[in-house]
């Protein structure tokens, strides 16, 4: 023995004690390229306020788990000054979560990666039966094969569907628009069909509009919000939920921001909740449909109606019924600006093309209804995300990893 210290243990004892205080950093970090707000190792040093040696070693970790990658060779920015830093991204084979969604009209299964990226799809199913069981049965086998085909890992799976879920029992409490009856124990059954199928990691059961809601704020039309306002009508009804912080406010038991339950038409249709005029039968894709004279078709509703809207607004009666749903809607909306004070508003589902048909005539019926809108208006937008409950739904399987990496992987 020569007396001298061997400089590769030395190096690992290093790494290991940036590792140790950088361990209760590894979920902020992962969060930080999850929703795309660390595009490189520099960013990622500052968003968590460590050092870079702290940063690369919780970066390190991240990679060693599958989880992101980091560029091997580091590059300027075009006409940036300083030392070039290091690239991170999403694995691009990394794990993934199973997504699914039932609604009115079928469901669908999918897998998604950390970034809110849809990796595989499977065919959607056009009806729904009568039993959870045997479409959540239904909807788990086809994210097996699915998971089977790609080889990828899979981190656990969740579940949007057209209900308020109740806290903690996982309960459907008025799936209105399915056949199910009021309390189905969704979480459970879809829990056990997980199980069932051999699929690991745990599993979650939520509303919809909800999980859209949190996908837009995390990868869509809602970054950067802070009280982020989210209400879409997709195939049957209507939904909204509230983002405030970059938490999901879903009230004491689960069931806030039933928006769907708002009357905009005090002589309007009769409601399912036992009311009239709510703005879940005034501003639906039915009610498009049956306001500009059209039957029901065999495409499904929601695909009828943004047909109708994109290829014949300028026939007088789509223009008329248009115009009657969004004042209707910009009604609803301007109440709830009056409640909550959100900085940010985003549509989804018919509500999106509504928008983009007429903004002008949506935004000065929130303005022109609304205390605060009057102050100064709030944004408006078109949600971005093509399968936001999907990617919202995964978003509930993937948040125990982005809580603790180490824990649920290592």
């Amino acid at each position: 023995m020569n007396g001298k210290a061997d400089p590769r243990a030395e190096g690992e004892v290093t790494t290991r004690t940036r590792l140790e205080r950088g361990r209760g950093a590894l979920g902020p970090a992962l969060e930080l390229v999850h929703t795309g707000r660390a595009p490189t190792r520099a960013v990622l040093t500052a968003e968590l306020g460590v050092t870079r040696a702290t940063a690369g070693a919780v970066a390190a970790e991240l990679e060693a788990l599958g989880l992101i990658r980091i560029d091997a060779k580091p590059s300027a920015a075009a006409g940036s000054q300083g030392r070039p830093s290091h690239r991170l991204a999403v694995a691009e084979e990394g794990p993934v979560a199973l997504a699914a969604q039932v609604h009115a009209d079928g469901f669908r299964a999918a897998l998604v990666g950390l970034g809110g990226g849809i990796v595989a799809t499977a065919p959607g199913c056009e009806t729904v039966d009568a039993d959870p069981a045997q479409v959540l049965g239904a909807v788990v086998d086809a994210g097996a094969r699915l998971l089977r085909e790609t080889g990828r890992r899979c981190v656990g799976a969740g579940l949007a569907v057209p209900s308020a879920v109740a806290k903690p029992e996982g309960t459907a409490l008025n799936p209105l628009h399915l056949a199910w009856p009021a309390g189905a124990p969704v979480s459970e059954i879809f829990a056990q069909c997980v199980r069932e199928a051999g699929i690991e990691g745990p599993a979650f059961a939520g509303n919809d509009v909800n999980l859209a809601a949190i996908a837009e704020h995390r990868h869509g039309a809602g970054r950067g919000a802070r009280d982020l306002l989210c209400v879409a009508t997709g195939h049957r009804g209507v939904g909204g939920a509230l983002v405030l912080d970059g938490r999901l406010h879903t009230g004491s038991s689960g069931l806030a921001l039933e928006v769907g339950h708002l009357t905009v038409n005090s002589e309007g249709r009769p409601c399912y909740c036992g009311s009239r005029g709510c703005l879940d039968v005034e501003t639906d894709p039915l009610a498009f449909l049956t306001a500009a004279g059209r039957e029901p078709g065999p495409e499904g509703l929601l695909v009828q109606a943004r047909g109708l809207l994109r290829d014949a607004y300028g026939d007088p009666s789509v223009r008329s019924a248009a115009e009657a749903l969004i004042d209707r809607l910009g009604l609803g909306l301007a109440g709830l600006v009056n409640i909550l004070n959100p900085d940010r508003i985003i549509l989804g589902g018919l509500h999106r093309a509504l928008l983009e048909a007429d903004p002008d005539r949506l935004r000065a019926v929130v303005a022109d209804r609304s205390l605060w809108g009057q102050s100064g208006g709030v944004p408006i937008l078109a949600c971005t995300l093509d399968h936001n409950s999907l990617v919202g739904a995964a978003e509930l399987a993937w948040q125990p990893v982005l809580d603790d990496p180490l824990g649920a992987l290592g």
